[in-house]
């Protein structure tokens, strides 16, 4: 009975209607207050005291006691009511796993007569098991065991091991082992001994979870012949079985019969224990009876706080569900950010599985096409119903192959196709064709039985090609060693043989090793003897990285017994057996070499010539020069002659007299002491000079054609330059050459006295391509180049001057070049109209540091034609 039943008969008696009209129920009240005025008024003052102190009191007991009454009333119904809703929630949840548990049963031992019957391939099995344990997520994996607890199909599912099935190590608890104790086992020997489905305790399987195995036996003539097996979640099992208004009303729980909780509808605050429930109902887990119960809890609910009380606890558990709420929706986002990382990775893998360019196909022993991957229908163009199920000739085999392809498939069936695989002809759907290589394996069922031919195919049209240029190329570069005229010889470092020579050097040495030993160290050197001990590695200290990743090291070297000169260079690399080899590549030069010595005794006389040419040019300028000293020489001494004579000079002017003509002797002296320095023929050589110098010998000399043709001459040197290596006689050769064409050149041109002169300067300069350089540069107001003149200007014996020899301004930029130099003209402009033209050349300041021998430079140089 609850509150309700109790408050009818209190309706019934007080709120009732009474029958008749209402005028007879007001009658009471009167006469009731007649009677209780009347035996007031019987009592006594003191006790009317009493009763007035204690009916208050009485009457607040009385409300207490009825109101204590009433909610212990309340709560042992409520405690009833809950009792039997705990059984309730629990039954029907017995039920409904117990009805699942049958169904799959059911279905499975269906399942497992049609395999003991009519035993069917994995693969055919596969889809089977997936499409079951697809719509079932409390299953974690089905597999199917033979009797020899071998394993013939597997189907683990992704949601219990997140895309990626365990490996057969962490897969030992789930599977029977022979000998073992695990739940799996037991399971396994009790279904084989009743021939009857048996489901397994509760055990622990890879991911820690707490699952059992329902093992349907597969008997064919009362043989068992294997089992299947299906393994549950438990916590899976509560989570999609257990309905939703009875995990909302009560906790539900799996535990074993010791008391172990294995999972819950209500999972428990970490680091908390569950507050005990005062309600608690098990009932087996049928129809397993595994030793697993269902547990249901229910707890009392609090009845009597109300006010403030009531308030503030229903806003504390409203605040706490709005916590609770926001928790649950960031675990709900962690669990979507691991969600789509898992089919980010799923699909990762699946895209790597697609991306295999390795064919598949399945073949029975009648050479019917029972499987074929996507690869395999990629590289025919065939789609897989294309396919499965043809029989030979097959589409994909070319038309003019079909004999062939026949004779090897026959070869295959019978198991005689060779380990190393068969290169075949292949066609797409399009007509075009490809080489392929196959690898057969054979397919042996569970019981050891063949029942068909694996193949794998690979497409090497790529790899036969490149391997056939590689042949080609091989050919041809043998083919162009051998067609060399250089020499080109491979010794082995330590064992000191000779590993590869071409014609030229069997030509000159033979092919004896010695004639590498003579190219790498120079005449005379022998060939070291190969050491008797083998074990001992000579070079096993060289830095055999570094040798291989050098450069080349050319070098000059005479062979006395072939009298040649070669250039030889040689580098250090990695054989193809990994062995450590020398390579040379020797040159005949000796043409070159007589060449450069004819070339650089022809440049000594060239410039010898060169000068005594430019004096010559000079020699009336020079005698004018000479002429005026002279001159002088010959008036002070006729005058000192004629005063003498006459007795009519004094000592002190003698004295001035003769020092005046001194002078003028001296200046005559040094005029011829310049131009005999400038043309002595001398071996060319470098040394450290100034550019200061040099300037102010061509200076001196040049004014002298200078002067005679009106021009005047600006020179600006900088302060501070840095010393030069360089022939100085050389340089001045240059720059004196450059200010008689200037001065040539205005000369000529009949300037007016504002335009005739000519500016000299040397500064520093830093450029990219040069480095750090000196510049001279020689400017003058003249007509400038005209451009074909300019296309020719460096052309050996070429020049614009009818006397003219044509070798200046060639052997000028020789003589620049050879000390890693450059020279240049440009002609300068007034807006359109040409004001002059600017000769430039510089010198590195670096050359101190690299010496060269300016003879076997300018030699060895050949100056093209440039435009300036």
């Amino acid at each position: 009975m609850n509150s309700k039943q109790q408050a009818d008969p209190l309706d019934n008696v007080f709120m009732s209607p009474l029958p008749g009209p209402v005028t007879p129920r007001s009658a009471y009240l009167p006469r009731l207050q007649r009677l209780l005025g009347r035996w007031w008024r019987r009592q006594s003052p003191a006790r009317q005291d009493r009763f007035v102190t204690v009916a208050p009191l009485v009457s607040v007991l009385l409300f207490l006691a009825a109101i204590i009454s009433a909610f212990w009333y309340l709560r042992n119904e409520e405690f009833e009511r809950e009792t039997e809703s705990v059984k309730r929630d629990v039954e029907v949840t017995q039920q409904q796993i117990g009805l699942r548990l049958i169904q799959h049963q059911e279905q499975l031992v269906r399942l497992a007569g049609e395999l003991a019957t009519r035993p069917m391939p994995a693969a055919e099995l596969l889809p089977v098991i997936e499409a079951f344990a697809r719509d079932r997520p409390e299953v974690t994996h089905v597999a199917w065991y033979d009797a020899n607890r071998r394993v013939q199909a597997v189907y683990w599912t992704p949601l219990h091991h997140a895309g990626l099935p365990p490996d057969e190590q962490q897969s030992q608890a789930s599977r029977p082992q022979e000998g073992s104790l695990s739940a799996a086992e037991g399971a396994f020997r009790t279904a084989r001994q009743r021939l009857q489905p048996v489901y397994s305790t509760v055990f622990a399987d890879s991911t820690r979870s707490a699952v059992f195995q329902l093992q349907v036996p597969l008997v064919a003539r009362n043989s068992f012949e294997g089992a299947l097996v299906v393994e549950y979640a438990v916590d899976a099992l509560l989570r999609y079985e257990v309905p939703t208004e009875v995990s909302a009303r009560h906790r539900i729980s799996v535990i074993d019969l010791a008391g172990r909780t294995h999972a819950s509808t209500v999972t428990s605050m970490p680091g908390q224990n569950a507050r005990p429930a005062a309600i608690v109902h098990d009932a087996p887990l049928v129809p397993a009876l595994n030793g697993l119960l269902l547990r249901g809890e229910g707890y009392r609910t609090a009845i009597g706080l109300i006010g403030n009380t009531l308030f503030w606890m229903v806003v504390a558990l409203s605040v706490l569900t709005v916590w609770m709420l926001l928790g649950s929706w960031r675990h709900m986002r962690r669990r979507a950010q691991i969600q789509g990382a898992l089919v980010q990775e799923t699909n990762f893998r699946r895209a790597m599985e697609n991306s295999m360019p390795t064919g598949m196909r399945a073949m029975d022993l009648e050479g019917r096409i029972t499987y074929v991957n996507a690869a395999f229908c990629g590289m025919v163009g065939f789609s897989e119903a294309e396919l499965i199920g043809r029989l030979p000739p097959f589409p994909y085999w070319p038309r003019d192959r079909i004999e062939e392809n026949s004779r090897l498939l026959q070869q295959e069936l019978q198991g005689r196709s060779p380990a190393g695989g068969i290169e075949v002809r292949v066609m797409r759907k399009d007509g075009t064709q490809f080489d392929a290589r196959m690898y057969i394996s054979p397919l042996v069922d569970p019981k050891g039985d063949q029942t068909g031919w694996m193949t794998s195919i690979t497409n090497i049209t790529e790899a036969k090609r490149i391997r056939d240029q590689l042949s080609a190329s091989h050919e041809r570069f043998t083919t162009v060693l051998e067609g060399l005229d250089a020499s080109v010889s491979v010794l082995s470092v330590q064992q000191r043989d000779l590993l590869f020579c071409n014609r030229s050097y069997r030509l000159w040495f033979g092919a004896d090793a010695r004639g590498h030993g003579l190219m790498a160290g120079g005449a005379g050197t022998e060939v070291p003897e190969v050491q008797p001990d083998e074990d001992i590695d000579d070079l096993s200290g060289l830095p055999q990285q570094e040798l291989t990743e050098a450069g080349v090291d050319p070098r000059e070297v005479y062979v006395e017994s072939l009298q040649k000169w070669f250039d030889v260079r040689s580098r250090y690399l990695q054989w193809t057996d990994g062995r450590l080899a020398q390579m040379l590549i020797a040159t005949d030069i000796t043409a070159r070499v007589r060449a450069e010595e004819s070339a650089a005794a022809q440049a000594d006389k060239a410039q010898v010539t060169s000068r005594l040419v430019t004096m010559g040019e000079m020699a009336s300028s020079v005698a004018h020069e000479l002429n005026q000293p002279l001159t002088a020489i010959t008036n002070y001494c006729n005058g000192m002659v004629s005063r003498v004579v006459a007795d009519t000079i004094m000592k002190e002017d003698l004295i001035a007299a003769l020092q005046k003509t001194a002078r003028q002797a001296q200046r005559a002296g040094q005029i011829i002491h310049r131009i005999r320095a400038f043309v002595k023929r001398s071996e060319p050589q470098r040394q450290p000079s100034q550019a200061a110098k040099i300037v102010e010998d061509a200076v001196e000399l040049a004014g002298i054609e200078i002067r005679r043709r009106n021009v005047a001459i600006r020179v600006y040197v900088a302060q501070r330059l840095p010393e030069l290596m360089c022939d100085p006689i050389l340089i001045e050769q240059v720059l004196l050459n450059l200010l008689k064409n200037a001065a040539e050149a205005i000369d000529s041109a009949q300037l007016p006295a504002a335009r005739r002169h000519i500016e000299l300067r040397v500064v520093p300069r830093h450029t990219p391509e040069e480095g750090g350089v000196i510049e001279f540069s020689v400017t003058d107001k003249g007509p400038g180049l005209k451009e074909e003149v300019s296309q020719r200007l460096y052309e050996a014996f070429f020049s614009t001057k009818p006397e003219g020899l044509g070798i200046g301004l060639s052997l000028c930029r020789t003589i620049i070049e050879s000390h890693r130099g450059r020279m240049r003209a440009e002609n300068l402009y007034n807006g359109e109209q040409v004001a002059g033209c600017r000769f430039a050349f510089t010198l590195p300041v670096e050359l101190a540091a690299r010496p060269a021998d300016t003879a076997d430079a300018v030699a060895a140089s050949n100056p093209p034609t440039v435009t300036s």
